[in-house]
């Protein structure tokens, strides 16, 4: 069965919790661990938001007064690509090793 799993930016960075890498990484180990539980026997397709993860990556970029601010697509870019790496390594973590 094929199987799409929409993982939103708010469940990796909770309202009320301290904006944090470990944090963040803590919240992607919880729901890798939840999505690796469909995996076997089924072909699975992760999205994912970011919308808290880029707000913060803005509100950093806007505090950095010696350079000049990165365009929101950008910010957008970065974001996407590092939750989508945590989720690649966790999942990694969370399923076994398959030989061809």
């Amino acid at each position: 069965m094929r199987i799409v799993i929409a993982l939103g930016g708010n469940a990796l960075l909770k309202r009320g919790e301290a904006l944090s890498a470990d944090n963040q990484l803590k919240n992607v180990r919880t729901a890798c661990a939840q999505m690796a539980k469909v995996v076997p026997g089924n072909e699975v397709v992760i999205a994912h938001g970011n919308g808290p993860q880029v707000g913060l990556l803005a509100l950093q970029n806007a505090a950095y007064a010696a350079a000049e601010t990165y365009p929101l697509d950008i910010l957008g870019a970065e974001t996407e690509g590092m939750i989508g790496y945590l989720i690649q390594q966790e999942m990694g973590n969370q399923l076994p090793i398959e030989t061809p």
